[in-house]
């Protein structure tokens, strides 16, 4: 499950709207408390499985799907 915790900031905005833009489902969640326990500092943090990934980590993340889905049309019949 991806998780996207956010305090509606300017990034967190920008990264819900790359979310939706690649049809990515997520759920919000705004227990920032949780991304502090693990050494976050700022917001917006995205959490796949154990994983947590701050702004830029998540942007790269997203367009790297965007990238696979794009090359995966390329491949249908």
């Amino acid at each position: 499950m991806l998780t996207l915790f956010s305090t509606e900031c300017p990034k967190c905005r920008v990264l819900e709207h790359k979310l939706n833009q690649n049809n990515i489902a997520y759920e919000k969640s705004s227990d920032i408390q949780e991304v502090i326990d693990k050494g976050f500092m700022s917001a917006p943090v995205l959490k796949l499985g154990d994983d947590y990934m701050d702004f830029v980590t998540a942007v790269t993340w997203l367009n790297e799907q965007a990238k696979m889905d794009a090359d995966c049309d390329s491949c249908k019949f």
